[in-house]
């Protein structure tokens, strides 16, 4: 054999060549070999790709079993190995996101605070706001021309009856939250959270309603006492309610508003906040 190779091969390059010729033929014989005979494993959808990705991203600590299981539930048929492949290199960390975290705890934050409104005669009226952080409800509000600690209390236990009361309370440091106020809150069993001095905005929800309320309506009226101010306060709350659409409620109001079909009937228009407003409705004719 090695004699015909020498005899076949340039003299001067015979061994280079016979190895060359050898490596040629071994990845000839195994390309041959592991050739494709059907059709192969079938390619994952890219659907599943996406959700596998979506899932590991959004659920802390979530592996390809609780994945695979999911996937289950979801009616595709993929193996637990399939997933794991899948998986994203780079996992999220361990700990919840601030959204997450804010999110559970949410239902339990309720925040208080005033706005002043000048009347006809140069007087001015305080109105005390009680808003829940989960839909942005406004639970309670009064107006009164002398806030004291013992008013502001009453309101607090107003807004708040029976079991309804919830964990925390946000305000700032206004002297009105006095003495007797701190021991009517703490006899509920709820925890003051009070905010740092000159930060309105670590009070945000019911901040914003206070800017809503003025600029949506308290800014367009002349206020004649107290009596009128509630009639409106009355009106705008029911309106910020029931009919005014919020962008971090995904365009819905607190009370959660229907969605009317087209085939319902015409579009009406109906007067709110004796008319600065309006809310449209479809109709039958």
């Amino acid at each position: 054999m090695l004699e015909w190779l020498a005899g076949c091969a340039p003299n001067r390059a015979v061994p280079a060549t016979v190895v060359r010729w050898h490596r040629s033929g071994f990845r000839m014989y195994w390309h041959w070999k592991s050739r494709r005979r059907g059709p192969g494993r079938p390619r994952v959808e890219a659907e599943v790709c996406g959700l596998v990705r979506r899932m590991a991203t959004e659920n802390t600590g979530w592996g390809a079993p609780r994945i695979h299981g999911e996937l289950r539930k979801l009616g595709f048929e993929v193996s637990e190995r399939t997933v794991s492949r899948l998986m994203p290199r780079s996992r999220p960390p361990s700990s919840q996101r601030w959204r997450t975290f804010l999110s559970n705890h949410v239902g339990a934050l309720a925040s208080i605070d005033f706005f002043v409104v000048p009347t006809a005669t140069f007087q001015l009226l305080y109105v005390c706001v009680i808003l829940t952080h989960q839909r942005r409800h406004v639970i309670h509000a009064n107006v009164t021309e002398h806030p004291t600690a013992e008013w502001t209390a009453q309101q607090v236990v107003e807004a708040f009856p029976w079991d309804t009361a919830p964990r925390y309370l946000l305000r700032d440091r206004d002297s009105v939250y006095g003495d007797v106020f701190k021991r009517r809150v703490a006899g509920l069993d709820i925890e003051q959270v009070v905010t740092a001095p000159r930060s309105p905005w670590q009070n945000p929800y019911v901040e914003r309603f206070i800017g809503s309320a003025r600029r949506e309506c308290f800014d367009h009226v002349v206020v004649f006492g107290e009596s009128h101010a509630r009639r409106l306060l009355r009106g705008y709350i029911d309106y910020y309610e029931r009919s005014r659409t919020h962008l971090a409620l995904a365009k819905d109001s607190p009370v959660e508003r229907p969605v009317t079909q087209r085939s319902s009937g015409m579009v009406v228009s109906i007067p709110k906040v004796g008319g600065l407003h309006h809310r449209y409705e479809r109709f039958a004719a």
